[in-house]
């Protein structure tokens, strides 16, 4: 089966990093000029917030598979642990500051955004991390022949567990539940 027929939006469509490009409100695809565009926007957001913030970091625009994503690196002056504090427990500040991101954006262009915005390169970090827990959780399933629980996820987390499960044979996911406790169920494949 794969990924549940009711995954949520969020997951699918929000965090889908390498998918196509994202439909505009009237359907059309938007340019890749519009979405760095976006990116900018957030750009200039983000780099505000650090400077009220006082911390230095470096900030790039870019538009990768169909989608503007803001990048903060360290600035090479050593900013790398107080980036840190940007992602938060388990990224949970990094989703608050992208949402916000993605607000200012909607507030400037009128449109939603897909907008991935990612510090000191953690999500690249935490997809590995991910990719482990995946192929464990896969393997208890295929010795034991029962589903097993993941702990609760945010939308990219679940995504990028789904992404690895598809690509395992004997095993398929779904999510359950309801945010914030939502979370992936790997089974054996019928």
């Amino acid at each position: 089966m794969g990924q549940d027929a009711n995954l949520d939006a969020e997951e699918s469509d929000d965090e889908d990093e390498e998918g196509a490009e994202a439909p505009a409100a009237g359907g059309s695809s938007r340019g890749t000029a519009d979405l760095f565009r976006e990116s900018e926007i957030a750009a200039d957001y983000v780099e505000g917030l650090l400077d009220i913030l006082d911390y230095d970091g470096d900030i790039d625009e870019l538009v990768v598979s169909g989608r503007p994503v803001v990048e903060v690196v360290e600035g090479g002056d050593g900013s790398g642990k107080r980036l840190q504090a940007l992602v938060g427990q388990r990224g949970a500040t990094l989703e608050a500051l992208q949402e916000l991101s993605r607000l200012a954006v909607f507030r400037q262009t009128g449109s939603p955004s897909r907008l991935l915005l990612d510090v000191g390169g953690y999500r690249a970090l935490r997809r590995k991390e991910l990719g482990a827990i995946a192929k464990n959780a896969a393997e208890k399933v295929k010795e034991y022949g029962e589903a097993v629980r993941l702990e609760p996820m945010s939308a990219f987390e679940r995504k990028c567990v789904h992404d690895v499960i598809n690509a395992l044979p004997g095993v398929e996911s779904e999510s359950e539940g309801v945010e914030p406790s939502r979370r992936i169920v790997v089974r054996p494949t019928a």
